[in-house]
């Protein structure tokens, strides 16, 4: 396992993989990574839908208007959700199990991606709607996101620490020159 600083450093958005298959246990330690993610009060209110047929991926990859095509090409597309009935912080406990798997994902040697569903569009309809009618998730479920995974096609470099933007880290409150409540 790497430490959390160079998974941060290394971890970056790919959307070109290779054809190869993810393993078995990869996949099992990806959806355990989810499994682990801490919720608003414990209610574990996410709930996943791995997806590794290529046919059912191919039609992923048409729930928004732009930005999801790469889920065609994935090996695995994990569909992250949220139980709209348990908590109104399903959105928040959704997102940290994403980044929960992509970042065991990295650990993997594999490569990631978010594609954004809630509140995007396939033309008229909603993607969210697309995908939960693909997928029959039952109405209560909120379609946060799908993650793409796969055998990375290419590594990217790493994240620049000299690029940071520091500029955006405040102390105690925002200056006065940008807060017009000041």
């Amino acid at each position: 396992m790497k430490d959390f600083e160079s998974l941060a450093i290394m971890r970056r958005s790919t959307r070109k993989f290779t054809k190869q298959q993810i393993s078995p246990e990869k996949v099992q330690k990806i959806l355990q990574a989810a499994l682990l993610a801490p919720t608003s009060k414990n209610c574990k209110s996410w709930e996943f839908v791995a997806v590794e047929n290529k046919d059912t991926l191919r039609q992923l990859s048409a729930c928004k208007d732009a930005g999801a095509a790469f889920l065609e090409g994935c090996a695995l597309a994990v569909v992250v959700t949220g139980d709209r009935t348990k908590t109104d912080a399903w959105v928040e406990d959704a997102s940290i199990a994403a980044i929960y798997m992509q970042l065991q994902a990295e650990d993997l040697g594999l490569g990631s991606c978010w594609c954004h569903v809630r509140k995007r569009f396939a033309g008229e309809t909603e993607s969210e709607q697309y995908v939960r009618d693909l997928l029959e998730i039952p109405d209560r479920f909120g379609v946060l996101c799908i993650i793409g995974m796969g055998v990375k096609e290419q590594e990217r470099k790493p994240n620049d620490l000299s690029k940071l933007t520091w500029e955006k880290v405040h102390i105690d409150r925002f200056p006065a020159a940008d807060n017009p409540l000041a």
